[in-house]
């Protein structure tokens, strides 16, 4: 798959009024709009991690879908510095990095930077900041940092032009400030739930979905490494419990899902 799954991005035109999505594993997505914009976020395309916090086991456990020098992307944006979500190693070996804009909290534009991305590449984010792309917008949302390493976290409302709205949560922690400052009714809910590491929990995270009520809700941050997962079942079981007019949606690595 990962010879041909940039091919098939690549190749993919989604119809009007609907949006390409594929899943790299943990939080990391690409969307693809109906005018042929693409856009990355938190890819984390190597296994960089591994030997990061011993005796944690934080080996990745879903395969490297795409490598990052077969990458291409028109935006490539991060959540927050955490090494699974602005990775050094995925960005010094992009091809595309000389052609794509890259967005993120000031951590992320420094580790950008640092790996040879160019200052006119680099569009620093914080909440409430906006950029727009072909027919595609992002809006940089609050996010709780989850702990004292990194305080920059962001989350993004992703709107296509006359098509979905997408909201991604990046790692955050429970309050009320994030389920005040989140998005209302965003047609896509996609968030963590491995609340052990002070994410979201399954239980939370359908919470913030009976709050926001979108019309359907993903997902993610459970699945890359064995000491930081989750069982995705927990959030449909807590969905069906506290906001039983969301759709629940589980996405498999790699595979295209097209909205609505």
């Amino acid at each position: 798959m990962a010879s041909h799954l940039m091919e098939q991005i690549r190749a993919f035109r989604p119809r009007q009024g609907t949006v390409g999505i594929w899943w790299l594993g943990q939080m990391g997505y690409i969307f693809k709009s109906p005018a042929g914009a693409t856009l990355g976020i938190d890819l984390y395309l190597t296994d960089s991690c591994a030997d990061l916090e011993p005796p944690l086991d934080l080996r990745r456990r879903v395969p490297v879908l795409i490598p990052p020098e077969q990458l291409e992307l028109d935006v490539f944006a991060c959540t927050h510095n955490h090494q699974d979500h602005t990775d050094p190693e995925t960005i010094r070996a992009l091809a595309c990095k000389q052609v794509t804009q890259f967005l993120g909290p000031p951590p992320s534009c420094e580790v950008f930077r640092r790996e040879g991305v160019p200052d006119s590449r680099i569009t620093m984010m914080w909440p409430g900041a906006r950029h727009r792309f072909a027919d595609v917008s992002l809006r940089a949302t609050f996010a709780l940092p989850t702990d004292a390493g990194d305080l920059n976290h962001l989350g993004y409302l992703i709107e296509f032009e006359e098509g979905p709205s997408v909201y991604l949560t990046g790692d955050t922690a429970w309050h009320e400030l994030v389920g005040e400052a989140a998005p209302s009714r965003p047609d896509i809910l996609i968030t963590c739930i491995n609340g052990g590491f002070a994410n979201l929990s399954h239980w939370e995270a359908a919470g913030l979905a009976a709050r926001i009520q979108p019309r359907v809700a993903i997902p993610c941050h459970y699945d890359l490494f064995a000491d930081n997962a989750a069982d995705p079942r927990q959030f449909r079981a807590a969905l069906a419990a506290r906001a039983p007019s969301v759709r629940y949606r589980q996405l498999e690595h790699g595979e295209l899902w097209v909205f609505p």
